[in-house]
């Protein structure tokens, strides 16, 4: 099983190999956590993402990931990963999971070991935070990511009481 941890704080600061963000479809620049992440790498990491090639007029499908370089942010690579939005992309609670999967399959594909993770739809995708934490660390948790060490960096004390209580058996 994976080694996880929870932690209250802020994830540009993390000292990991990479950071995982929650992103949206076009890779641009939102609010939340993906907009802290994007102001704290810096400009590059648009530059980096306006370079993944686009299908359909999409960088990155939900529920799934996509790597760059991180800019200025202390870990080497940013994976970003595009949660549903609840209740509109369906089915949402596999996609939630396959966004995780996908980070955690292109972390180990580049060699990452360490990740720090955010509470990926739980913000302005309004996903409830007990049935996302509950598929977070289910996703967390599956054999083949076991060489992973994943770092949830969450927002505030109410966040993380949630992802506490889902941990406990």
């Amino acid at each position: 099983m994976s080694n996880i941890q929870l932690t209250i704080g802020n994830i540009t600061g993390a000292r990991v190999d990479a950071i995982v963000n929650a992103a949206n479809s076009a890779l641009q620049r939102g609010g939340g956590v993906c907009g802290a992440i994007h102001a704290a790498a810096g400009p590059q990491l648009q530059e980096a993402c306006n370079e993944i090639e686009r299908v359909d007029g999409i960088r990155c499908p939900v529920g799934e990931a996509r790597i760059t370089e991180a800019g200025n942010l202390p870990a080497g690579y940013v994976i970003h990963a595009v949660g549903p939005r609840y209740q509109v992309d369906e089915p949402s609670d596999e996609l939630l999971a396959s966004a995780y999967q996908h980070s955690y399959r292109l972390a180990l594909e580049h060699d990452c070991l360490t990740v720090a993770v955010p509470a990926i739809s739980c913000g302005i995708f309004c996903y409830p935070l007990e049935q996302a934490a509950r598929i977070a660390l289910a996703a967390s948790s599956e054999p083949g990511f076991a060489a992973l060490d994943i770092r949830f960096y969450l927002f505030d004390q109410t966040i993380y009481d949630v992802w506490a209580a889902a941990m406990t058996p």
